[in-house]
C-alpha cells in the first residue's frame, strides 16, 4: 500500500517504490544533465526510502527527489564530524513546474532526512539556476561555498545547506 505523504491540488508525494525506478529515470533523463546508473538509484531506495520520493498526477510520473545520508565534516562547525543528509537529485517535469510540487519534495525529503537522525542536509545546485536558488533559501538553505567547474560543461555550483 502507498501511503501519500502529501497533496498539492490535484498532485501527490510518495515514497518511491521499486517499480517506479524506470519513470523516474525518465524525468531524470528529460530533465537534467547528469544522469545516473540503475544501480545507483536503486542503492539510494534501499538506503534511504524516506527520503527517496516521487510527485504524481493521476497516473503520470511528474517529479521526484533522491537523497543520501553520510558522514563527513560539518558545512556549519569548524572541525565537526557530523551525520548528513545529501540532496542529490531533484526535478519536476516542465509542464508541471511553479505549483508547488519542487516546493512540497524537499520539504518532505527534509522530515525523511530528519529522522535518520541527520545534523544538517546539503544540495549542489548550477548558479544559474536562480529559481532553484530562491526556492531552496525560501526553505532555510544557506549558500556556503560556490564549487568552481563543478559539473561537467564547466558550470559552477552553490553548494547550500540547513542545519537542523
Amino acid at each position: 500500500m502507498q501511503v501519500i505523504l502529501r497533496q498539492i491540488g490535484d498532485s501527490i508525494i510518495r515514497r518511491v517504490d521499486s517499480s517506479d525506478l524506470i519513470s523516474i529515470m525518465e524525468i531524470n533523463m528529460k530533465t537534467l544533465p547528469e544522469h545516473y546508473s540503475d544501480y545507483f538509484y536503486e542503492s539510494l531506495l534501499a538506503e534511504l526510502p524516506e527520503a527517496f520520493l516521487v510527485a504524481q498526477k493521476g497516473s503520470t510520473y511528474i517529479g521526484y527527489i533522491m537523497c543520501k545520508s553520510e558522514f563527513g565534516f560539518s558545512n556549519f562547525k569548524k572541525l565537526g564530524f557530523v551525520k548528513k543528509g545529501h540532496l542529490v537529485s531533484v526535478a519536476v517535469l516542465e509542464e508541471f513546474r511553479n505549483n508547488g510540487v519542487g516546493s512540497a519534495l524537499v520539504e518532505e525529503s527534509i522530515k525523511g532526512i530528519q529522522t535518520k537522525q541527520c545534523d544538517e542536509f546539503y544540495l549542489e545546485v548550477r548558479c544559474s539556476n536562480n529559481e532553484a536558488v530562491k526556492l531552496y533559501e525560501r526553505l532555510g538553505f544557506i549558500i556556503k561555498q560556490r564549487l568552481r567547474a563543478y559539473y561537467r560543461d564547466g558550470e559552477d555550483a552553490y553548494m547550500m545547506a540547513i542545519e537542523f
